[in-house]
């Protein structure tokens, strides 16, 4: 497929002359500065020299015509094989569905042959993403499907906003397994954070998850979609990270078998001498807390089950308990968190 002409109209501060600072790679050519080996020795740390970003300044001008510039950005990520819809300021489709007000059951993925389901319009036909981005109320962004053909992409989103700190969160998760990150495709969020972009196996699928991993460490797998860098938000504008790789690498294994892996049961076997009936009356007490009671009900009932040496294996199903009362994730953790170490040692 013939590679589309760059549009002109990007401020200069993300256009160096050599290398388009917003470019995604490309399958065909990788990008001055880059290397073909997945993890070349000069190649920077992705979660180490940049450290945490903070909200990144907004440009002194916004390009003179955005819409343009998505549509120029998108063509050049098609061009690379990555399939793209068009986005609004606020990270969501463009185009609206046509069967609003009148859903189809089962859901229509596209088989209608009209426009308007979302990721599942995604494309690498140049006519064809022409023809959503004119369809499309000014799109000012571009999504790239994840999952798909040929890269199958997986997108890491790396949050640092409301407390979270997905960067140290993901350098445990390497440590804990003895794998490092390797360099890869980066791309900064308006908000400090940012997407890691890895390749994966056409199969089995990796599903989309928000703090399965960890907290501040969302998933982008099969149905999902990453912000495609050069795109103009209502936050601001994505771009690659300076002296990052322009190819995406596989993911290490390691971590690719935690995000296939099927998710723990919700509701588990107590272990043995342990009376079922205990773990379940815990659950129930919190699940049933009023308002008022919520945070003091589930820090007794954790107590409980630490001295009962159901702790960890109730953590999951008193969280979920806890926030179908209302409590946040963050509060159920602490409170969770807080009861562990009220615990004495020996009888966790």
């Amino acid at each position: 497929m013939a590679m589309h002409r760059r549009h002109t109209g990007t401020p200069p501060d993300h256009r160096p002359a050599t290398a388009p600072a917003t470019h995604p790679p490309t399958a065909a050519t990788p990008a001055p500065g880059s290397s073909e080996h997945p993890n070349p020795s000069n190649s920077p740390d992705p979660l180490g020299p940049l450290g945490p970003q903070g909200p990144q300044e907004a440009a002194p001008t916004d390009p003179p015509d955005p819409h343009a510039t998505a549509l120029a950005e998108a063509l050049h990520a098609a061009s690379g094989g990555y399939p793209v819809i068009p986005l609004t300021r606020n990270k969501l489709p463009a185009l609206r569905s046509p069967h609003r007000g009148h859903p189809e059951v089962p859901p229509c993925r596209g088989e209608c042959g009209r426009l308007g389901h979302g990721v599942h319009d995604a494309s690498t036909d140049p006519l064809t993403i022409r023809r959503m981005f004119a369809a499309a109320p000014w799109p000012t962004a571009y999504g790239i499907a994840c999952g798909r053909p040929p890269h199958h992409l997986i997108g890491v989103d790396l949050d640092t906003k409301n407390g979270a700190d997905g960067l140290t969160a993901l350098r445990f998760l390497a440590e804990a397994h003895d794998v490092p990150i390797p360099p890869t495709v980066t791309v900064l969020t308006p908000s400090g954070g940012r997407h890691l972009w890895f390749t994966g196996p056409p199969t089995p699928p990796v599903p989309n998850s928000a703090g399965r991993l960890a907290p501040g460490i969302d998933i982008r797998g099969t149905g999902g979609y990453l912000v495609g860098p050069g795109s103009l938000t209502a936050h601001g504008r994505y771009t690659h990270a300076p002296h990052t790789p322009r190819r995406p690498v596989p993911l290490p294994g390691p971590l690719l078998a935690l995000l296939t892996s099927p998710p723990p049961p919700a509701h588990r076997e107590p272990p043995p001498g342990v009376p079922p009936q205990h773990a379940a009356a815990l659950v129930r007490f919190v699940r049933t807390s009023p308002d008022g009671q919520r945070n003091a009900r589930l820090f007794w009932a954790a107590c409980r089950a630490y001295e009962a040496g159901l702790g960890q294996e109730l953590t999951a199903r008193l969280t979920e308990a806890a926030r179908a009362t209302g409590l946040s994730a963050h509060e159920a953790r602490a409170t969770l968190t807080s009861a562990a170490r009220a615990t004495p040692p020996h009888r966790r």
